[in-house]
């Protein structure tokens, strides 16, 4: 009943949320900071914000910058699948560039949570990402998604942006990434990836356990499965299908850090009750993308925590796709990178080298390790030190796998 008994709040609170939104855009005006109009306009502003959405967020990757030229960036559909579309940010009269598929995490939040990144990546690379589909729009006839299915996915986007790419995985995916790697190395594909970069990723979270791997190893799977699996309710395409809703993860982070979400959207208050608009503008944009919510098959989600987090099958040998056992010591022809950040509290450092020791194939001078000073998990991949720290060492290493 716990999806059930979400939707029917949210749907109570709706006219609330719409009411708040319009009469703040009447009352709105711009020449008035502070006035008791203002104020009342960045109230109803805060209230019309304070609420999930389950739709995806736009990429906003209109333009981008390549060299001294500025070249109009559209969204292309390569390859669509019930669970996941492969898309291409097809960069107009830009010079060829090196493929990059970026692999986004399926874990609550939708891909654009990649947006910084790929917009970065775009500079140097022709990037292409993984766009999950929400579980709660995906009809029951197309079955289930199970991490084999994900891995298969990964297979199949793969092949789809070609031979001679280079794939990047960010954080959850990163065990997917170098399982399907590993299989295409083995069956000797023509696209495995030249080179494979995995960032702050859960490749093997015995190594320093944060508060998040204990909590993966504090309940058994059953738990999980009996507390946290809800059947998506009407009116949604997916009705009955088996999901680990989205709010839920989303009010386990935010119950992490309370004061400090109150205190953001207190921020967002003060700064348009005092016409700083632009201020408010950050706070805002990053509210929209983490209040997007995206529900997970729980089908994944449940394999994902047992094999991943509890009985951590990758580092040991044992995780299987389709039957077969997964070798990362069946690649050979794939460079690969590793990237952690210093105060990573989700996963910590040593969890993602682990790939390092894996991947025992792979020649020494084709092996990178980078540890970020001062940054935690989302700086990995977003913010100052990934632009201008992080970036031009990933960028080098792909360019230089080009052969």
């Amino acid at each position: 009943m716990l999806y059930q008994a979400y939707q029917l709040q949210s749907d109570l609170i709706s006219p609330l949320r719409l009411s708040a939104q319009h009469l703040g855009a009447a009352l709105w005006l711009r020449d008035t900071e502070g006035s008791l109009m203002r104020k009342v306009a960045a109230a109803c502003d805060v209230v019309s914000r304070m609420r999930l959405t389950h739709t995806r967020p736009p990429y906003k990757i209109h333009h981008i910058t390549v060299g001294e030229q500025t070249c109009a960036v559209s969204e292309d559909t390569v390859l669509s699948l019930p669970f996941g579309t492969l898309l291409h940010f097809r960069k107009a009269d830009a010079p060829a560039q090196p493929k990059v598929l970026l692999v986004a995490p399926l874990s609550g939040h939708f891909a654009t949570l990649l947006r910084e990144t790929a917009r970065t990546l775009l500079q140097d690379h022709d990037v292409y990402i993984t766009d999950w589909h929400n579980a709660r729009d995906v009809s029951l006839r197309h079955g289930g998604f199970s991490l084999d299915d994900y891995i298969s996915y990964m297979i199949r986007f793969t092949e789809a942006v070609g031979p001679g790419s280079h794939m990047l995985a960010v954080c959850q995916p990163c065990v997917a990434a170098l399982a399907a790697t590993a299989i295409m190395a083995e069956d000797d594909n023509p696209a495995q990836p030249r080179s494979l970069t995995l960032m702050a990723g859960p490749v093997d979270c015995r190594v320093n356990p944060t508060e998040v791997n204990k909590l993966a190893v504090s309940q058994p799977i059953g738990w999980f499965e009996k507390n946290l699996i809800s059947h998506v309710p009407l009116p949604h395409a997916g009705f009955m299908r088996r999901v680990y809703p989205g709010f839920v993860q989303l009010t386990a982070f935010m119950s992490m850090n309370p004061d400090r979400h109150k205190q953001s959207f207190r921020n967002i208050y003060d700064h348009l009750a005092a016409g700083r608009t632009e201020e408010a503008g950050v706070i805002q944009d990053f509210y929209e993308e983490y209040l997007a919510v995206n529900d997970l098959p729980a089908e994944f989600y449940l394999e994902t925590v047992e094999k991943v987090f509890q009985t951590y099958d990758l580092p040991r040998g044992v995780l299987t796709w389709n039957g077969r056992t997964v070798n990362p010591a069946a690649i050979r022809r794939t460079a690969l990178m590793t990237v952690e950040g210093e105060r990573d509290d989700i996963c910590a450092v040593g969890q993602t080298v682990a790939a390092q020791d894996l991947c025992s194939s792979v020649r020494p001078y084709m092996k990178t390790h980078h540890v970020q000073t001062g940054v935690g998990h989302y700086g990995v991949f977003s913010g100052r030190k990934w632009n201008q720290q992080i970036y031009p060492r990933v960028r080098d290493f792909i360019h230089a796998s080009e052969g």
